[in-house]
């Protein structure tokens, strides 16, 4: 995707930067985008398009570029709704076969990126995982692991944009699970809370010594029936792709054991996501669900709410949604397993050795 001006340009393709921009100017972004599109075979990762892609994802600022069409690019609407206009990518602009397409010769590059794209030896999860640490923002890792750059030779492969979203947020949030396996628990029930571009978020965390983590998706189709959708996981890890959410699971997990990690804090968790249409015109991709849910952990309209009883827990987390306490309940096993006042063998533990 090249955009049509010269300069700082950054902002266009970086999601890290849009939180607090409105729906209009996200959009206005993307649009911005002329996009050139040419096939290739996804098990070659080589020759000259493609290495022209791969040295822009290396540098670390914007680089000047040139792209020639076949034809004048115009709005694919079938295309866009194959490709852009889905809950995992954010959309584009207007498409064209590519000619020709050439970069500067002078790009500064990211030596963290560099040393693993060169490292033909080092697994790609390892690879994500290792520039995370390093502070690499997430659309970036994203970015190279789409371009076949990560990972050793033989199993380099082009990766379609949405798996790479979804990969790179599974990668590092598993990672971060198991980071905090011997971490303290958190004391009280703990509820969080965050809204944008139509998306209104509640982030409930419970003391467990055993991690869990469920998402609730809610919305109202165009008839006004409600529609929802969940999927969950224990400390055995997601045994299945969470096809009702898809993406957005792992975005919103990578959030919330990104905070549990940088707090030194073990957890079960709940997230819950209301999309209300009339405000969510246009989805512009999963970024803003984990964007969103970083952001309850953090905002100081909402600040956090502590409750020792998970039915106020709830109450309170449903207060600002349309859907009803019960219907969330209802609906989350979490809510359920908890409810029933079964006693786990680790809390049997905690009170013979008390």
């Amino acid at each position: 995707m090249v955009p049509p001006i010269h300069g700082e340009t950054t902002i266009l393709d970086k999601p890290e930067m849009w939180l607090g921009k409105t729906l209009d100017e996200i959009i206005g972004y993307r649009l911005s985008l002329v996009r050139g599109v040419m096939d290739f075979d996804i098990q070659t990762p080589s020759g000259r398009y493609i290495e022209s892609l791969q040295e822009l994802a290396l540098a670390n600022k914007p680089v000047e570029s040139e792209a020639t069409f076949e034809k004048r690019p115009i709005a694919d609407i079938e295309l866009a709704i194959k490709n852009g206009l889905n809950t995992d990518s954010a959309p584009f602009g207007p498409v064209a076969a590519l000619k020709t397409f050439r970069t500067s010769s002078s790009i500064s590059v990211d030596r963290r990126l560099e040393d693993a794209y060169y490292d033909k030896d080092l697994q790609a999860k390892n690879a994500i995982v290792s520039l995370y640490k390093q502070g690499i923002d997430v659309s970036i890792i994203q970015r190279i692991f789409s371009l076949g750059m990560l990972g050793s030779t033989k199993k380099r492969r082009l990766v379609p944009t949405r798996w790479s979203i979804s990969a790179t947020d599974d990668t590092i949030s598993s990672h971060l699970v198991k980071s905090i396996e011997t971490n303290p628990t958190i004391d009280r029930i703990e509820v969080y809370k965050y809204s944008h571009l139509g998306n209104y978020y509640s982030v409930i965390l419970i003391p467990d010594q055993v991690w869990s983590f469920e998402m609730q998706e809610a919305w109202l189709d165009t008839f006004s029936n409600l529609g929802l959708a969940v999927d969950f996981e224990d400390a055995n890890g997601l045994d299945h792709y969470p096809s009702s959410i898809a993406g957005a699971y792992f975005a919103a997990k990578l959030a919330v054991t990104e905070h549990l990690s940088k707090r030194r804090r073990k957890s079960g968790a709940v997230v819950l996501r209301e999309i209300r249409s009339e405000e969510y015109v246009m989805p512009v991709g999963v970024w803003q669900i984990r964007e969103g849910v970083r952001q309850a952990f953090t905002d100081r309209t909402n600040a956090k709410r502590e409750f020792e009883n998970l039915e106020r827990a709830y109450e309170y987390a449903s207060s600002s949604l349309s859907v009803s306490q019960n219907e969330w309940g209802r609906n989350s096993k979490i809510y359920r397993n908890l409810k029933r006042s079964q006693s786990r063998i680790t809390d049997f533990f905690s009170s013979t050795c008390s």
